[in-house]
């Protein structure tokens, strides 16, 4: 069967996916400064099939750098702000009623499309938060019992600020184990900061992607030939018992009240064959586990209240973690 083309001009074989999809970095960076592991992590829940979770202060180009991902992989994106009175329609779309031929029809919500960013997620009640939840899972949406499936491919970015609670309500386990990673958005460096303003000062609108200069890369056929690839990089038995003995030992972490389910460990080992192929390998070393360990693991992870007073943080638990089990030769 002949490669499929898609209108970025890209064939989608494995030969030059990769090539495709190392070429967001630079495509991207027109845009936004300083966030090649963002980047990086959103390819990788791509080519996944996961979701991710951002999270950074107001101000940090989260919103920013979704739509230049999307402008990159010639993707449609819509972007809905989470507010304590949002509903569950709101998101998946309903029915309406047409006084013209007496019917009702669907009409689908910001939902339908390819990725969707979700902004300050826990500024809405739960029930909301849960009409995410089949999306995520089914990739689909059930109105008036009829599924109705998603495009693919598909992708959930919400975002949550770090610092302010007041008027929140935090994502349950539940739903935070269905997110595949939870990027942290720093803030800048200083020169960092220094070329965002000197861009601003040139002209830069960040409401205008095609004048800055963002182009279309790779498209979704790039995406199905990575996807294809990445199912084929080996895991070694080793790999796989390294990938098992670090969720395991968060459970029997003393600083852990909550440590990863198997589905984490089946995360984690998905996330790393992803980055292993996009380093030019087709097998996974157990460097490859620890540099996704972190993002996969965060969030899936509970910390003691005892060790959260101390100043114990997820992430330094997972990093003690990971300094301990031993590696795999």
């Amino acid at each position: 069967m002949a490669p499929t083309t898609d209108n970025a001009g890209n064939t989608g074989d494995a030969s030059t996916a990769r090539a495709s999809l190392e070429a967001l970095r630079a495509e991207i960076a027109k845009a936004v400064v300083g966030q090649d592991p963002a980047v990086t992590g959103l390819v990788v829940a791509l080519l996944c099939r996961g979701h991710v979770l951002l999270e950074g202060v107001p101000g940090v180009a989260k919103t920013l750098l979704v739509r230049a991902l999307a402008s990159a992989l010639e993707l449609d994106t819509k972007r809905v702000q989470f507010t304590p009175d949002l509903m569950p329609s709101d998101i998946t779309g309903s029915l309406v009623y047409d006084a013209r031929t007496a019917e009702f029809s669907f009409q689908p919500g910001p939902v339908f499309t390819n990725l969707l960013l979700a902004d300050e997620i826990n500024r809405t009640p739960p029930k909301t938060q849960s009409s995410l939840l089949e999306a995520m899972e089914e990739r689909q949406v059930t109105v008036d019992g009829t599924p109705r499936p998603l495009p693919e491919p598909f992708l959930v970015a919400a975002t949550q600020n770090p610092v302010e609670y007041e008027g929140t309500y935090p994502l349950p386990e539940a739903q935070l184990d269905r997110f595949l990673l939870k990027l942290t958005i720093p803030l800048p460096s200083r020169q960092d900061e220094i070329d965002v303003l000197t861009r601003h000062a040139d002209g830069f609108n960040p409401r205008d992607l095609r004048a800055a200069g963002v182009r279309p890369v790779a498209g979704p056929a790039d995406l199905e030939a990575a996807r294809a690839a990445v199912a084929k990089t080996t895991v070694s038995p080793e790999i796989t018992a390294y990938v098992v003995d670090i969720c395991r030992a968060t459970r029997e972490s003393p600083s852990l009240t909550l440590g990863a389910s198997p589905r984490g460990a089946t995360a984690l080992l998905a996330t790393a064959r992803a980055w292993a192929w996009l380093t030019g390998r087709d097998y996974v070393i157990p460097d490859d586990v620890k540099a996704l360990a972190l993002p996969t693991l965060r969030h899936r992870v509970q910390l003691r209240p005892e060790a959260e007073m101390e100043g114990v943080t997820t992430d330094s638990v997972v990093n003690a973690i990971l300094s301990h089990v031993p590696v795999p030769r």
